[in-house]
């Protein structure tokens, strides 16, 4: 299987820029909060301010203790648009990036045999930022539902902790574009079967991944504590690359 590799396709690309950034961030950390995706709003630095003494953190003091406590971790930061391409080569642990990019290499290769390299490549990065559209909203609703507005003073986000986790949360992995393709295979072959761990019978692609993506939308509205996978990222790939294959198909000859 692995001799058939194509080292200049652009899955195999994608793969070496995942595995060389997660080679970087874990030798360089600081990488990390400069590349993780954070909450759009976020731009205000408002943790660095606490940490550095530039603000009066008795006024703060909430916020102040777990600025002290973020830093001290290696988190905090604040947003910059490049995040928006940068976290989406960016992965949390080894088995993020193994099953992230296993599932790349399976099902992306065949798409980009089906499309060829240029419309591919288009279709991974439209429902990456498909992912990211979806992610954003639903942390800015988040936000305005806890304190009344989607860009917190340092007062209401003192007195909001419960939004902290969302407000200074950082996002990371190719999970979205990956879920994009994993939807895009199966619209174009419904009734090829997978065989998935764990699962003794092969499963069609169409079953799977309307089923996978049910638990997603589950997990996601659940919320549950300690939950810290992002749902509604996945998702949002998921119906970017729904709807990008059926118009394709619609404008196409092409049958799959």
């Amino acid at each position: 299987m692995f001799n058939n590799i194509d080292t200049k396709s652009v899955t195999f690309n994608i793969i070496v820029v995942n595995v060389v950034l997660f080679v970087v961030c874990h030798f360089i950390p600081h990488f990390n909060s400069l590349l993780s995706l954070h909450y759009f709003f976020n731009k205000h630095d408002y943790l660095l301010a606490l940490y550095n003494g530039t603000v009066d953190a008795n006024q703060f003091p909430n916020l102040n203790q777990f600025a002290q406590q973020a830093f001290m971790y290696g988190e905090g930061g604040s947003f910059m648009p490049i995040q928006i391409i940068t976290h989406m080569f960016m992965h949390g642990s080894i088995s993020h990036i193994f099953f992230n990019m296993f599932g790349l290499l399976m099902l992306g290769s065949i798409l980009e045999r089906v499309w060829g390299p240029q419309r591919y490549l288009t279709f991974y990065m439209i429902t990456g930022f498909g992912s990211v559209l979806l992610h954003m909203a639903v942390q800015a609703f988040m936000v305005f539902k806890a304190t009344g507005t989607v860009n917190p003073t340092m007062a209401l986000l003192d007195a909001h902790p419960e939004v902290w986790g969302t407000y200074f949360s950082s996002t990371v992995g190719a999970s979205g574009a990956i879920f994009g393709v994993l939807t895009g295979f199966g619209v174009l072959f419904p009734n090829t079967e997978l065989y998935i761990m764990f699962i003794p019978i092969p499963v069609k692609a169409k079953y799977f991944v309307s089923v996978y993506i049910l638990i997603e939308l589950y997990l996601g509205i659940q919320m549950s504590s300690g939950d810290n996978v992002a749902h509604f990222a996945h998702l949002g790939g998921a119906l970017f690359g729904f709807l990008l294959v059926k118009y394709w198909n619609k404008n196409s000859n092409t049958f799959y």
